[in-house]
């Protein structure tokens, strides 16, 4: 492998790879493409030319749409926050009836239904009667979306500075919410708060459980650990599929207290252990041959995510074997939402960052697993999986 091909990274950092003729031929493109799209005049003669035209009003919208982002994402959060697609669950209704409900005065709920029509997330039906949009009745189907979208709240406000967060140079409210990102001492936080994130991924684990077991079958495995598994949610939608499966569960122990609750009320009480503990310092259960880590690595640094994986390979048999599921930055078609939007909510996290398929896949060896592959999900903007065996 050439010196130009070889990552950079804490392993391999040293003095930077010369320039290959390949590199240098890129740039000298980038600058005078770059010039040609910033020009005025190619503006006005791509958007009149027929041939360019599609492609110049694309990009325009793209551009527009970067600028009026923030806008959209306020729109679908009234939406919610107003009831509005409950209200519509049953069928179109009437503007004048969907106001009153709204507590809007009619001109400020058509505007609403307007603007949320346009986004695809409303539909009207007649003169005057909306009902569920495509998009609309996508997101009622997911309860965690909704979650998402009020827990975004905090997120805008620690985005309102983004040059200062970039700097570091205040304290953010998501930083004080993820409150074990934040602490040197996770093992002592209090129920009250881990309440509320704990719930939040509890929510939003029913958007990534089922593509998990659809594409990694457990029939092979005798019993399951859930590293991080929060409330037990993951380890109940398994334990539904595999009825086979014994169950662990290691996460705090506040909230591990949680995931015994749930595991009685299910019924699991008898194939399940919650285990309170820190996956930083406490020695993980050794009787599972099956290790899931599901949107865990991702909340961690360099450091402290290698250290994990170590210790899940440390803690499993020869014959086990270790599933790491989440969202992934080099994921094609979904770019944006793993380096754009992870990227940035993890800096206002304090914690973390995305990493590609190949850099976990290299992590994952380093801690001493041998074959790693990665298997198709049915979403894979919203989660990717790699299996790891010893």
């Amino acid at each position: 492998m050439s010196s130009s091909t070889v990552p950079v990274n804490e392993d391999n950092a040293g003095p930077p790879a010369l320039p290959t003729m390949s590199m240098r031929l890129h740039r000298r493109w980038l600058i005078l493409r770059n010039r040609i799209l910033a020009s005025p005049r190619f503006q006005r003669l791509a958007s009149g030319f027929p041939l360019t035209r599609p492609v110049a009003r694309r990009r325009a919208r793209a551009l527009f749409d970067l600028i009026a982002g923030f806008v959209y994402s306020q729109i679908l959060f009234a939406c919610i926050e107003l009831g509005l697609f409950d209200l519509l669950a049953d069928g179109p209704v009437p503007l004048g009836e969907l106001a009153k409900r709204l507590g809007l005065p009619e001109p400020a709920a058509l505007r609403l239904l307007k603007s949320a029509e346009s986004l695809g997330l409303v539909e009207r039906c007649g003169a005057d009667h909306f009902g569920l949009g495509e998009l609309g009745a996508a997101l009622r189907g997911n309860p965690g979306i909704a979650a998402m979208v009020r827990h975004h709240a905090m997120l805008y406000r620690d985005l309102s500075d983004p040059v200062g967060l970039l700097r570091g140079a205040r304290a953010t409210g998501l930083g004080a919410y993820w409150a074990y990102a934040s602490t040197a001492e996770p093992n002592q936080l209090a129920t009250s708060s881990i309440d509320d994130y704990t719930a939040l991924m509890a929510d939003s684990q029913g958007l990534v459980g089922g593509d998990i077991l659809d594409a990694y079958p457990m029939r092979g495995h005798r019993c399951l650990l859930d590293l991080g598994g929060g409330n037990g949610t993951f380890l109940a939608t398994a334990a539904a599929r595999w009825p086979h499966l014994e169950l662990r569960l290691f996460d705090l122990p506040s909230v591990a207290e949680q995931a015994r609750a749930r595991f009685a009320q299910a019924g699991l009480t008898a194939r399940s252990q919650a285990i309170g503990g820190d996956l930083l310092r406490d020695p993980l259960p050794t009787d599972a041959d099956l290790i899931s880590l599901v949107r865990v690595i991702h909340d961690h640094d360099d450091a402290p995510a290698q250290a994990i994986l170590t210790a899940a390979r440390r803690a499993l048999p020869p014959d086990g074997a270790l599933i790491l599921a989440e969202p992934m930055s080099d994921t094609p078609g979904a770019e944006p939402i793993g380096e754009a939007y992870f990227g940035f909510y993890l800096l206002a996290m304090g914690s973390g960052r995305p990493r590609t398929c190949a850099e976990l896949t290299a992590m994952l060896k380093r801690a001493g697993f041998g074959r790693v592959q990665e298997v198709a999900t049915r979403r894979p903007m919203m989660t990717r999986l790699l299996v790891a065996r010893c």
